[in-house]
């Protein structure tokens, strides 16, 4: 089972990159991403490319300009989140080969990126849109559009959300933060898994 979950790590150190990275995995998410404003963020993502690029979709996220792209392509990420909708990062990343999820808060920033080859829309900051929001904007989307919550989204308010019409979710500092043990890390996860689970169950039964 393929879930829509993406784990935003900000501020993972290339030292604790694959253990983290392995109990993500382990716990059922298999995309992740380290926020270029990390330290040493293409340490850390080569490391996971490395060591899991055939387990899970590795890439980076704040990604702002095309050179980065082209850094990260070099290192073998697959994706390429970004708070905002840059046209040139999106071409930059499809032209490399990559999944492009850029991020979105408007009708015609959401067109804009889809008409740019943007593989699926990042709501972000989530919490300004609201479910409402996102599903108000579904409506008029293209009904294959694939669509990520960010920002203010926790395993407690997934099946809001998902009522809402999303795809899925990004979850950063819910799941992760600097200082955070690896244990808890890893048991948050399983906890954003399991209401993701639920959440999509209850949505198909409905």
């Amino acid at each position: 089972m393929t879930r829509e979950i993406i784990a935003i790590l900000r501020g993972l150190t290339p030292e604790e990159a694959p253990a983290v990275t392995e109990a993500l995995i382990g716990a059922g998410i298999t995309k992740i991403e380290v926020p270029l404003n990390s330290p040493r963020p293409f340490d850390s993502i080569a490391k996971m490319v490395q060591g899991f690029g055939t387990d899970a979709i590795i890439g980076a996220g704040t990604v702002l300009a095309p050179e980065e792209v082209l850094r990260l392509q070099q290192i073998g990420a697959r994706m390429v989140v970004s708070p905002d909708m840059n046209q040139r990062v999106i071409m930059a990343t499809k032209k490399a080969g990559m999944l492009s999820y850029p991020g979105v808060l408007t009708p015609t920033e959401a067109f804009t990126a889809l008409r740019t080859g943007a593989d699926g829309l990042k709501f972000f900051p989530a919490s300004l849109v609201g479910p409402e929001g996102v599903k108000a904007m579904k409506a008029v989307l293209p009904e294959a559009t694939a669509t990520y919550a960010v920002g203010g989204v926790s395993a407690g308010n997934m099946g809001e959300w998902l009522a809402a019409g999303v795809t899925g979710f990004g979850i950063g500092t819910w799941l992760y933060k600097p200082g955070r043990s690896l244990d808890e890390v890893a048991a948050r996860a399983r906890e954003v898994v399991a209401a993701y689970d639920t959440a999509q169950e209850t949505e198909l039964a409905g």
